[in-house]
């Protein structure tokens, strides 16, 4: 009797085991799903946690130097190892020495550089796929090298002009000289250098480099203009579509901006005490540099170059669109006879590294 009540005890423990393990799912093992296998957070032997492959480099690659000042990085799309997925994807941009320079997150398969290059360096990039927390794995890194200072050119919506070389992309109107090194001087009031824009530029920079300006006055006569932009050739003065910005005779800053003749507000200048007094320099560089972007249009100048003292910034805001057809730029300001006015380049200007583009100013422009 003994023996069969040992027995029996034991079988009721081993059900009560076995209902004790039953009765919580969690312990259930379950084959793994493939919607299981997109990300999760074991990470592999290199860090990764996403269940995909990386990406690759497409260009540019190899170490070569590249031939325009701004390139677009272009890779392979990644895919899921188990099931499709859309992924977004994280390029870096490094130095030579593996440094992070910039990095972006983008949804396609490309990604443009808007910041200016050093000249004539090596870089890195690299680039993953992501899907919310999850990384997938690097791809290989790619090198290339930047342009050299590249030779003047017009192309689309934006002009490069160095003008320390002997030439211009550009077309001279009156007398003028260059002097090797320091740029192009203007020897006359009615000189000036034209550049025609293949596409408009309805919203971006005109900078240039200046030197050999002085206050000739105790006035604001004459009144000199130093940039200047217009649609096609009709009469500056009366042009529906004017950019111009004056160096006065007192070196007083004054500019004016037509956006278009259709709305109130498209016609914007300084007055008064907005024209400030600079006591310029012949022997000094001068950073110039209109603006027109998001419906404000703004005057930096900076005494010493680029990265010289600001002396003058301000703006105001304009209505409509600034999009002359075609879109003529100018160093100096234009003028015909019959025109209304007189000509108005200010004389014995010298300029280099012309810069007009919706793109940042590059730094070898800044020499």
């Amino acid at each position: 009797m003994q023996s069969k009540g040992v027995l029996w005890m034991a079988a009721v423990a081993m059900v009560a085991l076995a209902v004790a393990c039953g009765s919580d799912g969690s312990k259930t093992p379950t084959s793994p799903t493939s919607a299981a296998t997109v990300g999760d957070s074991a990470a592999a032997a290199d860090g990764s946690t996403l269940k995909a492959t990386a990406p690759a480099p497409v260009s540019p690659t190899g170490g070569g130097e590249i031939t325009v000042p701004l390139p677009t990085l272009q890779w392979t799309a990644s895919t899921g190892k188990f099931v499709p997925a859309t992924f977004t994807y994280r390029a870096q941009l490094l130095n030579a020495a593996g440094a992070l320079v910039k990095e972006t997150t983008t949804s396609g398969l490309t990604w443009t550089l808007t910041d200016a290059l050093d000249v004539g360096v090596n870089y890195q990039w690299k680039v993953r796929a992501e899907s919310g927390s999850s990384l997938g794995p690097w791809s290989t890194v790619a090198t290339f090298k930047s342009m050299n200072k590249p030779a003047g050119y017009i192309r689309g919506n934006e002009i490069y002009d160095p003008l320390i070389d002997g030439k211009t992309v550009g077309r001279i109107v009156g007398p003028a000289h260059f002097i090797p090194g320091v740029g192009i001087m203007m020897d006359s009031d009615s000189s000036y250098v034209e550049y025609t824009l293949p596409v408009t530029l309805t919203s971006g920079e005109y900078s240039a480099l200046v030197t050999n300006l002085s206050v000739v006055s105790s006035t604001e006569d004459p009144k000199y203009r130093v940039l200047t932009m217009r649609e096609g050739t009709a009469a500056i003065n009366d042009n529906v579509y004017r950019m111009s910005v004056d160096k006065r005779g007192n070196g007083a800053m004054a500019w004016r901006f037509v956006s278009g003749n259709n709305s109130s507000g498209a016609y914007i200048e300084t007055v008064g005490a907005e024209r400030t007094v600079i006591d310029m320099h012949e022997n000094l560089v001068y950073f110039y540099q209109a603006t027109w972007k998001n419906g404000v249009f703004n005057v930096l100048l900076k005494e010493g170059g680029v990265n010289g003292t600001t002396r003058y910034n301000f703006g105001k805001a304009y209505k409509g669109t600034y999009q002359p057809l075609p879109h003529n730029v100018y160093i100096g300001s234009p003028y015909a006879s019959g025109d209304r006015g007189e000509p108005s380049t200010c004389e014995d200007m010298i300029v280099r590294q012309v810069w007009v583009s919706p793109n940042p100013r590059p730094s070898y422009a800044n020499q």
